[in-house]
């Protein structure tokens, strides 16, 4: 159950944000909402405090990998959330959402899962780095291209939120282990702790800011994001094995793919002034990936391990 108990406090915390909303938008005159972008810059910050040079070692070691992972990455979630949005007829903004969170990196917690699941856990990392750092031009690109035909994009302040919001306070953080390794060192113990606190606290957040919208759409934007989630993971599967990679490998690619950063979604959702409808697919699918990630990662956990390419 330990590997479950972060799951079933997340699904908790939201559903209690869903019931009881009022609790959870202010305190006061004070809206909660003004949190989620420095939570996310603090969890960004501890992210970048545990980075090391060696964490980039798989982009010289195996560069096929990497790149292979990065393309899936941008590639099968953005088209997926376009066209599960197109097929079920979404609102225009929560479609938006749904697109937004398909165009996001990869989330924090796909290393952690990669541990369980017997992955490739030094090309998870890096895999989850690279895309952070492509995600300034990445993501707004993406957005521009599949989101715009829903909503207005403005793809430079877009660059600007990713930047201040994921790329300076990695780039600190990095520079706080690399000139200060000591320090960083003694903090590294409470980060994780933290980061999976703040995440839940802009998860309940979003879920309360936008519970009469999900009240209207909450069943299928559900089915939306859950297909869109599974769907990843499949297909970043297959895809990796088709062009014959390790199983070890190919279940890495397939947790990097369907596991996205759903703070960062929502953050940019909050940004954008939209966190009550673009931000709920994102902060419904920060939510579930959790579940689905972990079942994913212990049914792989009791398979063993093909050593040898799947196909040449």
């Amino acid at each position: 159950m330990k590997n479950y108990t972060y799951t079933i406090s997340i699904l908790v915390a939201v559903t209690i944000a869903y019931l009881f909303p009022s609790y959870f938008i202010s305190i006061g005159d004070f809206k909660l909402n003004k949190l989620i972008l420095p939570l996310l810059q603090i969890i960004m910050f501890g992210v970048g405090a545990t980075l090391t040079l060696g964490d980039f070692i798989e982009v010289v070691k195996s560069p096929k990998k990497v790149i292979v992972g990065i393309v899936c990455q941008f590639t099968i979630m953005p088209l997926l959330a376009f066209s599960i949005a197109k097929l079920l007829n979404l609102p225009a903004e929560i479609a938006a959402g749904l697109i937004l969170i398909g165009c996001c990196p990869s989330g924090l917690a796909s290393n952690v899962m990669c541990v369980i699941a017997k992955a490739n856990v030094a090309l998870s990392v890096t895999l989850t780095t690279c895309a952070t750092l492509l995600a300034p031009i990445a993501t707004p690109l993406l957005m521009k291209w599949l989101g715009g035909s829903f909503v207005d994009i403005n793809a430079l302040d877009m660059f600007w939120s990713i930047i201040k919001t994921i790329i300076l306070p990695i780039v600190a953080g990095f520079a706080l282990n690399y000139f200060l390794p000591k320090f960083a060192k003694s903090i590294h113990g409470i980060l994780p702790i933290f980061s999976m606190v703040g995440i839940a606290m802009i998860l309940v957040i979003i879920i309360a800011s936008g519970q009469e919208a999900l009240q209207k759409v909450g069943g299928i934007l559900i089915i939306a994001v859950l297909l869109h989630n599974c769907l990843g993971y499949l297909l970043g599967y297959y895809s990796a094995r088709m062009i014959g990679m390790e199983e070890i490998d190919c279940r890495t690619i397939a947790i990097e793919v369907g596991m996205q950063n759903g703070g960062l979604g929502t953050a940019l959702a909050s940004e954008m002034g939209k966190a009550a409808t673009m931000g709920l697919a994102p902060a419904i699918f920060g939510s579930m990936m959790n579940v689905t990630a972990s079942v994913l990662a212990a049914f792989w956990k009791n398979k063993p391990v093909e050593v040898e390419p799947v196909k040449k």
